[in-house]
């Protein structure tokens, strides 16, 4: 188990990778397990997904259905809607609720409850393992008698590459 205290490996969202191998993975994820739970990966809801790994950006629905419509999957909001509420509903895709979007997700099926680190400069967003940070929000809920259904963590700042582009 990682400590809030032990130095974490860089953020897919904030470093440097292969990012065709990331989508490549993710996909196969997705299709191994919208296979393995009979689900229906559609083209348009392939295509939403593939639209959200292009880049490690949140994405507002109607900036992906403009990007399906050019991909000619029709033009109106439902599309789009639809194909996100599949991916979010399954665990393929988050909203960011900060910025009424939506991300990829990087553990794709996995059950799981991320922190989200957002660059309030670019949009960016990372996904980052939440176990420590729920622990203890967790301890200080059941210490005040109070029982968490559901959190969702959003931290704001600057990511590694606009804190590096900002003038000194």
């Amino acid at each position: 188990m990682t400590s809030i205290t032990d130095t974490p490996a860089p953020l897919p969202g904030f470093a440097e990778h292969d990012h065709g191998d990331c989508i490549a993975s993710a996909l196969r994820s997705v299709e191994e397990t919208c296979d393995a739970n009979g689900l229906r990966l559609t083209p348009v809801r392939r295509a939403a997904l593939e639209i959200l790994l292009h880049g490690h950006r949140a994405l507002g629905a109607y900036a992906v259905l403009d990007a399906l419509r050019e991909r000619g999957f029709g033009s109106q909001p439902p599309v789009a809607y639809r194909a996100l509420d599949f991916l979010v509903a399954h665990g393929f895709a988050h909203k960011i609720e900060r910025l009424n979007a939506f991300v990829a997700c990087v553990e794709p099926g996995d059950d799981h409850a991320p922190v989200f680190m957002i660059c309030r400069v670019c949009d960016a967003v990372a996904e980052a393992p939440a176990a420590p940070a729920r622990a203890a929000l967790s301890e200080v809920a059941r210490a005040s008698g109070f029982t968490v259904e559901r959190a969702m963590i959003e931290v704001l700042g600057v990511c590694p590459g606009c804190a590096e582009a900002a003038p000194a």
